[in-house]
């Protein structure tokens, strides 16, 4: 096996993505088999019932190590923070970006993080999609039936962009010379 086949063999092919909120967490695991994007699960943690904030991120740390260990993904893919115009609201979304962060990092697990335009443009091809656009293209991409929650839909959406960001950079990294040189030889034509 080529270096470069090796460096695309390393990368996760189970990702966990995550849509934190306070009051829902959604999340999704999708595997990559070959060039095929294969459903494992998805769900919604609710912290709607808690008693505080506090109560509310144990919640969704307990939520997010739960789903780790039942489906041992090798990379977590969110969506990378963003500016809000409510302080108190962009405060709470950190508080549980942050527990799932804290999660996936104490269970020895890669994150990867995108905007949300990223991940929509991954999804959709147009990074001002709506979530119901999102929502629609998900469960055509993945093949999964029925309605799904929103915030589980743009878990797996997240999910999707990673794996299709790795495959894409996989390609790159086979198509790549090897090591320096490949380069000098380049050069030098």
């Amino acid at each position: 096996m080529t270096a470069a086949r090796q460096r695309g063999a390393d990368l996760p092919r189970i990702v966990m993505g995550i849509d934190p909120g306070t009051v829902v967490t959604g999340w999704g695991v999708v595997e990559a088999v070959g060039s095929s994007l294969v459903h494992l699960a998805h769900g919604t943690i609710a912290a709607r019932g808690a008693h505080g904030q506090g109560e509310r991120l144990s919640r969704i740390y307990d939520g997010v190590g739960e789903v780790i260990d039942s489906y041992k993904p090798n990379g977590i893919s969110l969506e990378r923070v963003f500016f809000a115009r409510n302080a108190g609201s962009a405060l709470k979304l950190g508080q549980a970006r942050g527990v799932a962060l804290l999660a996936a990092t104490l269970h020895e697990v890669a994150v990867y993080e995108y905007t949300a335009a990223e991940i929509k443009v991954a999804v959709v091809g147009y990074g001002q999609a709506t979530k119901e656009q999102v929502q629609k293209m998900v469960a055509a991409l993945l093949g999964v039936p029925g309605k799904m929650a929103v915030d589980a839909a743009d878990a797996l959406a997240a999910a999707i962009c990673h794996l299709h960001r790795q495959s894409f950079q996989s390609r790159i990294l086979e198509t790549a010379p090897a090591g320096p040189a490949a380069m000098g030889r380049r050069r030098s034509s």
